[in-house]
């Protein structure tokens, strides 16, 4: 059977992004007039490791952009756990910090398990916590992870609904791939999780109507991972042979298969800072309303 080739759609973040931070500007406005301050997101970074420089200076200039009070504490590499434990303390203790964000990676020598558990839940503005990873699971009120929710915010953006439909996540780590499958449960969507122990992955991807791909493996998706007019989320970010900086999917390989797809750059890396600054500005509403 002869299947005509799909125009494939490019679902940038841009055009969100430019429909909603004057929203945000306003949330922040408003906040900042009730509260008497700007709302406040600060952001602990342990070392030098240049993307997450590169990552926490664009969330400044977007935050600084919107009217948020955001600033980075630094610390060097060396730095101890306990310090930068003792640092967090101060912040969650501090009425005036909305948000608190704890940069990844840290050391080697940090224990992310024990990481987890230094942000208040309240102020775990990268939903991270145990607490707030549980009340999302049970679908209760709390602050929603920055990337998967950009995901499917992405998706609303641009009038796409997983409602009864297939939806297939590739990667289980506890920032993406669990808590999707999760949002993507509780929007009644069909939900297929592939992993590296996944035997013929590709069998399983193309039974996806949305195909939602977080591995960090380069190229690791090509057309025949694709069902013909699926929707696919490209979530991983690396660097090619050639230097350049790419996504989990090969984007030309599935042109023509896939229906729409995000770009890498420019996808789903800007929603994960827009949701940041969403939910710090949900943070300090809080406040306003206590």
């Amino acid at each position: 059977m002869f299947l005509t080739p799909f125009m494939m759609k490019r679902l940038a973040a841009k055009p969100y992004r430019e429909k909603r931070l004057p929203e945000l500007q306003k949330t922040a406005s408003e906040l900042t007039r009730a509260l008497g301050r700007k709302p406040v997101l600060r952001v602990i970074m342990v070392g030098d490791h240049a993307a997450s420089a590169l990552y926490v200076a664009n969330k400044e200039k977007l935050a600084a952009e919107v009217g948020i009070d955001a600033a980075t504490i630094h610390f060097p590499a060396t730095a101890s756990a306990t310090e930068v434990r003792t640092a967090v303390k101060k912040l969650n203790d501090d009425g005036t910090v909305d948000g608190i964000l704890i940069q990844r990676p840290l050391p080697a020598t940090y224990l992310e398990s024990e990481v987890l558990l230094w942000v208040a839940p309240e102020k775990d503005v990268d939903a991270f916590h145990p607490e707030t990873v549980g009340r999302m699971v049970l679908g209760l009120e709390g602050f929603l992870p920055c990337t998967p929710a950009g995901c499917l915010k992405l998706l609303d953006f641009y009038g796409y609904s997983v409602k009864g439909k297939i939806a297939c996540v590739v990667g289980r780590s506890s920032i993406v791939g669990k808590p999707l499958a999760s949002l993507l449960l509780a929007r009644d969507a069909t939900v297929l999780h592939c992993h590296s122990r996944t035997p013929d992955l590709a069998a399983i991807t193309r039974q996806a109507d949305f195909l939602f791909v977080a591995v960090g493996k380069p190229g690791l998706i090509g057309k025949s991972h694709v069902k013909p007019g699926a929707v696919v989320i490209d979530v991983g970010i690396g660097k090619d042979a050639a230097g350049k900086t790419v996504g989990d999917v090969d984007s030309e390989s599935i042109a023509g298969t896939a229906s729409a797809a995000t770009p890498v750059p420019g996808g789903i890396g800007p929603m994960t800072i827009l949701g940041l600054l969403e939910n710090t500005l949900e943070s300090a509403a809080k406040k306003v309303k206590s």
